[in-house]
């Protein structure tokens, strides 16, 4: 049975639980992306012009079960790291799930937002809302938590995707959205450049743990003030701003005649350049296993670890606030 909302045609795939999982094309001026229930998941982009997808996906369902569990979701509710499996919200020390090496917790664990099946609230030509609630105690974290996420197509094509969230009492919240993006359609990333609107990074220790503060990218290999080719290794956080604001410039990627420019609310830029991706047996959308550093993943959000980090820009949530966050990903002819 589809669910109330959805077209037969929409259908994609069955949930662990049963429940449907849907699947809807939108448009908006020379772009089209679809996006998936599970994991409110964007799992394709097309661009007039461009023979291949620009994002990494699959047309298959099960594999976003399986290696592609993260692609293009909505990870939460704390997205990255933290560190082992544990935080302090309002004096109560919360004890996490472990998902990560059985020492971290990395995407809000394995009952986080990318593993479950968001509702479909609203569908447009151009747009589509979906929504969540995560109970009280889901992976350790406190509060029920709200979250609405809406994915719309401007008239240039643009992608906004925009992520609110409430709670009942106590808790942290600081999502992102985990889309891996492949402007050229080759099989790796040697032929594009990236440019990262920041001075500073964090790095990390061998857990991916931030070790200290924010350090310049001066003289190092996370200089991308201009463009360069990522470091097929990356996956650091990059210090945008100390709180959330209005759209700013974040980076641009550019490879294979296209640009893509994002802009965001949020304090950081984590880049994952996908060393470890490793999609066999499942093919992704042109048919074949995606491979290491076949995409690299741009993802808006709070810094890693900053529930244990009263020094880095607090995703504190209280009863009554709303959190926000706003990210544009526009792709353009170079």
């Amino acid at each position: 049975m589809v669910a109330p909302g959805l077209d037969a045609n929409d259908a994609f795939g069955r949930a662990p639980d049963g429940t449907a999982v849907a699947a809807r094309w939108i448009s908006g001026g020379p772009v089209t992306a679809r996006i998936m229930t599970w994991g409110a998941s964007l799992i394709d982009l097309r661009h007039d012009g461009a023979g291949h997808p620009l994002v990494l996906g699959a047309p298959d369902f099960a594999a976003y079960l399986g290696p592609m569990r993260y692609f293009g979701a909505i990870v939460g509710p704390v997205a990255n790291r933290i560190a082992g499996g544990a935080m302090t919200v309002a004096g109560q020390r919360c004890r996490l799930d472990r998902n990560e090496a059985g020492r971290t917790t990395l995407h809000g664990g394995a009952t986080g937002f990318a593993s479950r099946n968001w509702r479909l609230e609203a569908a447009e030509d151009s747009a589509v809302t979906l929504g969540l609630r995560q109970l009280h105690g889901t992976g350790g974290f406190p509060g029920n938590i709200d979250v609405t996420v809406r994915y719309a197509l401007e008239q240039d094509g643009a992608l906004t995707i925009a992520i609110t969230a409430r709670t009942d009492r106590p808790t942290m919240v600081a999502p992102a959205f985990h889309g891996y993006w492949a402007l050229d359609g080759r099989a790796d990333l040697a032929a594009q450049t990236l440019t990262v609107a920041a001075a500073d990074y964090l790095p990390v220790d061998a857990a991916r743990i931030p070790c200290g503060g924010p350090a310049p990218v001066a003289g190092t290999r996370f200089d991308h003030r201009r463009p360069r080719r990522p470091d097929p290794a990356l996956d650091h956080n990059f210090c945008l701003a100390r709180r959330q604001g209005p759209l700013r410039r974040a980076g641009t990627l550019a490879g294979g005649g296209w640009r893509l420019t994002l802009d965001t609310t949020e304090v950081g830029l984590q880049v994952y350049a996908g060393s470890g991706i490793d999609t066999a047996p499942c093919a992704g959308l042109g048919g074949r296993p995606y491979g290491a550093n076949a995409g690299i993943a741009l993802e808006p959000q709070f810094w890693p670890d900053s529930p244990n980090r009263p020094e880095f820009p607090s995703p504190a949530l209280l009863p009554g606030q709303i959190y926000r966050q706003v990210s544009r990903f526009a792709v353009t002819r170079t």
